[in-house]
C-alpha cells in the first residue's frame, strides 16, 4: 500500500464518520499539526502514528490493511454517542472492560423492567 492509498483509506474512514482532521487528531491523541501536515505533504504515517489513528478510529491495524471496504463495517452506522461509548470502552483495561459489561448488563435489565411496567 503506497502513501496515497493509506491517506485515502484514512480519509474514507473520516468521511464515513463525518470527522475532520481535528476530530481524528483528538480521538487518536495525535497533535493536530502533525496529522494535518501528513495530509498536506502527502506523507506516509509512521507505524506508531498509524496505530494511534486506528485506535482513534476503533479499528485494528489488521482491519485497516485488510481487503474489507470501510463502507461494510457496521460501526459506521452508530450514533455519535454510541461511537463515544465504544471509544471509551476500547480505552479500558481488560479487567475494567469486564466490570463495565457487568454494569451495562445491570443497567439494561433495570431499563427493561422499567419499560415492562409502563
Amino acid at each position: 500500500m503506497n502513501n496515497n492509498e493509506i491517506l485515502k483509506k484514512i480519509e474514507t474512514y473520516m468521511k464515513l464518520r463525518n470527522w475532520s482532521i481535528y476530530k481524528l487528531a483528538k480521538e487518536a491523541d495525535i497533535p493536530y499539526s502533525s496529522l494535518n501536515s501528513m495530509f498536506l505533504k502527502n506523507t506516509q504515517p509512521t507505524i506508531p502514528t498509524l496505530e494511534k489513528i486506528c485506535s482513534g478510529l476503533n479499528i485494528s491495524m489488521s482491519d485497516f490493511f485488510s481487503d474489507k471496504h470501510a463502507e461494510n463495517i457496521p460501526y459506521m452506522s452508530l450514533t455519535e454517542d454510541e461511537q463515544e461509548l465504544l471509544s471509551l470502552y476500547n480505552k479500558l483495561s481488560k479487567s475494567d472492560k469486564k466490570l463495565f459489561m457487568y454494569y451495562a448488563r445491570g443497567f439494561a435489565k433495570s431499563d427493561l423492567s422499567t419499560n415492562d411496567s409502563e
